[in-house]
């Protein structure tokens, strides 16, 4: 039985952070994916994506995560990930995605961590 998704979205200076809790699975994917083009970010913002309360990724998960990547990046904007569990971050090195989103201890940390490049 797949566990609800909570999706809690909030604004900082250095852009959105998504907070993830719950299974990113195919049952609960389209409501991130859904969620995506409400994302208003600007060049030089970071979307952050917090997976400290992930529980469970398949590859639903994975490809609505690298939708968020081209929703970014489509705003030139940068795309970083936080606080991805143990269980989460195997998956993502056997599929090689540790090369694709810089990660970062805490959201504060993905935030601080954040240098715009100039325009």
């Amino acid at each position: 039985m797949t566990k609800r998704l909570t999706l809690r979205i909030r604004a900082t200076a250095a852009g959105a952070i998504v907070e993830l809790t719950g299974d990113l699975d195919h049952h609960t994917a389209p409501e991130v994916r859904a969620a995506l083009p409400g994302l208003h970010l600007h060049e030089s913002q970071q979307l952050t994506l917090d997976l400290g309360g992930l529980t469970f990724c398949d590859s639903s998960g994975i490809t609505v995560l690298l939708a968020a990547r081209n929703h970014a990046l489509a705003a030139d904007a940068g795309i970083a990930l936080a606080a991805v569990p143990d269980r989460v971050s195997r998956i993502f090195r056997l599929v090689g995605l540790e090369h694709v989103f810089p990660t970062h201890p805490t959201a504060q940390a993905a935030e601080a961590a954040w240098r715009p490049t100039a325009s």
